[in-house]
């Protein structure tokens, strides 16, 4: 019988071991699931592609008005005191939508981004681990995650790119820049093209390739450790207690996610709302930084972390869900 790597295992040829803690990590499937999908097919991985936008795009979209103070702080750090007096200027001022401004850009973009996230990711890590072997794929798994989120997420980005420039910069505008997303659209491309719409690209990247990275592999082995100290089988817990399992785990790895991927969060914010036409990405960091500097870096953190690690617990809670939905094993259970 093959393994199934689903979100904690690689390699369908590997031979799980004996011992508590391997047994834990990886996780013995039929090749097909109850839905009839065959592993590793065209339909396995079109299904986490669809697990991906279902993980990511409501939940980014849940949290756009936390997202919304946090990128008017970023850019202006005077402009509210907290949340809830944000929140108060801006439904006193904009209306109760107001607080949900850059909604429509936020679902689009995050929601094609976790397609490619999710969906990559899985690709990835198979084709990788075929690539080095299977005992090499093993002892380096977690060099394994980080690989092969880094690589999902560099084609992710692509396709969140041009609606992460609409919603910022409609969020960063007061009032704000655009009515609705494809307002945004026109507008941005009417003036710089298609190409203003991937100025941030780079910072895009710088942001989120290392966040991606430790979302993966951190979550990937949090949630073998917490396995690893439960007294049952993973097989012996109800799909309720694994999906906790994957909130808790994906919490955790958001906390860590949300530091590493701050200050490059914060530049994103800046160039797409500051930068000067005609001025290169270098140019618009540096100038920036020299006004801002290294404090300037961590503006916002505190809304931050608490809105990756309920976003990204969210997130695995949501993909697993629908992974069991349709008869495919969750993060390291056993069929």
């Amino acid at each position: 019988m093959p393994l199934f790597p689903s979100s904690s295992s690689i390699n369908t040829a590997f031979t799980a071991p004996s011992s508590k803690k391997t047994e834990n990590f990886w996780i013995r499937a039929p090749a097909e699931s109850k839905a009839g999908i065959k592993l590793y097919s065209t339909d396995y991985y079109l299904a986490c592609t669809v697990g991906g936008i279902f993980a990511c795009g409501p939940t980014h979209a849940a949290v756009t008005p936390l997202d919304l103070v946090k990128c008017r702080r970023q850019v202006n750090p005077i402009l509210y005191t907290g949340n809830f007096q944000a929140w108060r200027s801006i439904i006193a001022t904009e209306g109760f939508g107001g607080i949900w401004t850059g909604l429509g850009a936020t679902l689009v973009g995050y929601s094609l981004q976790g397609a490619g996230k999710y969906g990559c990711y899985e690709l990835f890590k198979k084709k990788y681990a075929d690539i080095v072997g299977e005992e090499t794929a093993h002892k380096y798994r977690t060099s394994l995650f980080l690989v092969a989120s880094a690589s999902a997420e560099v084609i992710a980005d692509v396709f969140l790119c041009p609606w992460e420039a609409i919603k910022v910069r409609t969020q960063t505008t007061i009032p704000p820049f655009a009515s609705s997303v494809f307002d945004g659209y026109k507008k941005i491309t009417a003036v710089e093209g298609v190409a203003g719409l991937y100025k941030g690209l780079t910072p895009l990247w710088a942001r989120q390739v290392p966040y991606t990275m430790v979302k993966f592999a951190s979550f990937e082995r949090t949630v073998e450790a917490i396995y690893d100290m439960l007294p049952k089988e993973k097989s012996e817990y109800s799909m309720l207690t694994q999906t906790g399992v994957s909130f808790l785990g994906g919490y955790i790895a958001g906390v860590f996610c949300a530091v590493i991927s701050h200050p490059s969060d914060v530049m994103v914010s800046k160039i797409n709302a500051e930068k000067q036409p005609g001025e290169s990405i270098g140019a618009a960091v540096g100038r920036i930084y020299g006004k801002i500097g290294f404090a300037g870096l961590w503006n916002g953190l505190p809304v931050r972390i608490v809105m990756i690690g309920t976003l990204t617990g969210l997130q695995w809670l949501l993909y697993d869900t629908f992974k069991a939905a349709v008869g495919l094993p969750t993060t390291g259970s056993k069929k």
